[in-house]
């Protein structure tokens, strides 16, 4: 993290209104990815984000560390994620998955299948897994700034990117081969 980075976080932490919102403009899309990677709805991720920059500029002091800030500010927005994905759930989480379609029985030929197809597999990887793939490849974040948000160690973002990327090869290996 540069100075200049580090100096509007402090100044965003002591209340200064100008510095947060160059912090909301900065960070909006990966709050937006992080909580879009939980729900899979656009327009709870959406107020997800706005919850999550109400609340982090109400507790911004709890902050000591202003290089922690971008993780922090990411977690405020998985958790509140989880929150509303755990108070829509209606349906058993075994049962969910097994009413998901399988990528590999949905086999089309229009782009809306194929897109269909990767949701569901992606929708299918554990939380931190979508999250991650999500950030670098739906919104092309270099591993610096995914590691700073999600706060992980580059070995760790790695390896949960390795470890995604195979599971979603494997998912979408028949719906591709029908493809061809």
């Amino acid at each position: 993290m540069d100075s200049t980075d580090r100096d509007i976080y402090k100044a965003a932490i002591r209340g200064d209104r100008d510095a947060f919102e160059l912090i909301i403009r900065a960070s909006s899309r990966n709050l937006f990815a992080i909580a879009y990677g939980v729900l899979q709805d656009r327009a709870e991720a959406e107020d997800v984000v706005q919850d999550a920059f109400v609340k982090a500029w109400k507790s911004r002091w709890r902050v000591r560390d202003p290089e922690k800030f971008p993780a922090w500010l990411a977690t405020i927005a998985r958790h509140r994620a989880r929150d509303v994905a755990r108070t829509r759930r209606s349906v058993p989480l075994g049962q969910e998955l097994s009413d998901t379609p399988d990528p590999a029985n949905a086999v089309g030929d229009d782009g809306d299948n194929v897109h269909g197809q990767v949701h569901a597999a992606l929708a299918a990887l554990p939380e931190t897994h979508r999250i991650a793939l999500t950030l670098r490849y739906f919104d092309a974040l270099d591993y610096d700034t995914i590691q700073r948000t999600l706060g992980l160690t580059n070995g760790a973002l790695r390896g949960i990117l390795g470890r995604a990327l195979q599971t979603m090869r494997k998912r979408m290996q028949p719906a591709l081969n029908a493809l061809e």
